[in-house]
């Protein structure tokens, strides 16, 4: 867990770099990628990514702009990735211009759940990061290549002079 912003801001910066290089892969014919009709297309969890950052943050005492409304969802890719820069980047300045240290241990009525600042931030960076992986395999069904984030890709291995694991 969180003891100071800047142990925040090091895993933040990470996760939200990995998210956005998801989200700058998508294509807006990719949007509607669907596992089944019944489930979310991936434009649906790309842009729900973006809008949670704001709904999540929004049980605390923060004030930033970023978008809320998760519907209905933009048509396009670009829209969806300029919101998230926006979002994260609004987020961080308002974390550092409201908050200390000490706001971390502040406990906050989440959805019913009490919870700290600190682990709020942190299921704000497990919620994306749960989505992303959804995202791979919308991605992969539409086609798209997959950055690497926490090493390489299947794409990617070529790139560094190595094989890919076998299939």
């Amino acid at each position: 867990m969180f003891q100071t912003l800047d142990g925040f801001y090091q895993l933040w910066n990470f996760e939200a770099d990995a998210t956005q290089k998801m989200l700058n892969q998508l294509t807006d014919e990719s949007l509607s990628q669907e596992v089944t009709p019944q489930n979310w297309t991936l434009g649906r969890i790309a842009w729900h990514i973006v809008t949670a950052i704001g709904v999540i943050t929004s049980r605390t005492d923060l004030t930033f702009d970023s978008p809320k409304q998760d519907y209905p969802v933009p048509t396009s890719a670009k829209y969806i990735s300029d919101g998230y820069q926006q979002a994260r980047t609004a987020l961080s300045q308002a974390i550092k211009n409201q908050w200390t240290d000490k706001s971390l241990s502040e406990v906050r009525d989440f959805f019913g759940q009490k919870m700290s600042n600190a682990e709020l931030l942190f299921f704000l960076i497990q919620h994306q990061i749960h989505h992303r992986g959804q995202m791979t395999i919308l991605m992969r069904q539409a086609g798209l290549t997959i950055p690497g984030l926490y090493g390489p890709s299947k794409e990617e291995w070529a790139k560094i002079g190595m094989e890919a694991p076998k299939m």
